[in-house]
């Protein structure tokens, strides 16, 4: 296989072959831990779960889809053992989306894969050039948002 060099591709193009590489690694890495049914999408509601749950409403605001897909994903899930809906705590007629311990064993895995898989890369470029990686990124994003980073990752679809 072809070398990638830097005459060849722009950064944005290695960014996002970066992240599919990452993605990709993890998804093979949850299916053999027997997570065989999670996908890319699933993750980005699971990030919208996390701490305490959410609404379907925020839910579609996070992930920038139509209501109507939001609930056939967390009925998906939920048939799937990853969520459950609860009463929510102060609207009597609304539901609380949270994660299950089955959903919440994905996320932990997901964090173990992606810290492995940075030692991996800093082994690679070295460790203190991985952190000037990881603050020249984080401030791009500072000055690209112009401070106003989301707490949550939203997908670009």
């Amino acid at each position: 296989m072809p070398q990638i060099s830097r005459h060849n591709q722009d950064l944005a193009s290695l960014l996002s072959l970066t992240f599919s590489s990452l993605n990709q690694e993890l998804h093979m890495r949850l299916n053999e831990m027997g997570f065989t049914d999670v996908r890319p999408a699933h993750g980005f509601l699971f990030q919208g779960l996390i701490p305490d749950g959410s609404t379907a409403k925020a839910l579609v605001q996070h992930l920038g889809i139509t209501k109507q897909a939001v609930s056939q994903m967390v009925d998906e899930l939920e048939a799937r053992g990853y969520v459950a809906r609860k009463p929510h705590p102060s609207d009597g007629r609304g539901k609380l989306i949270i994660l299950t311990e089955r959903g919440w064993s994905v996320v932990r895995s997901k964090e173990k894969i992606y810290t492995e898989v940075e030692e991996r890369w800093a082994k690679i470029i070295g460790h203190n050039r991985m952190k000037e990686l990881h603050e020249d990124l984080l401030s791009i994003v500072n000055f690209t948002s112009e401070g106003n980073i989301p707490h949550r990752l939203r997908p670009v679809w």
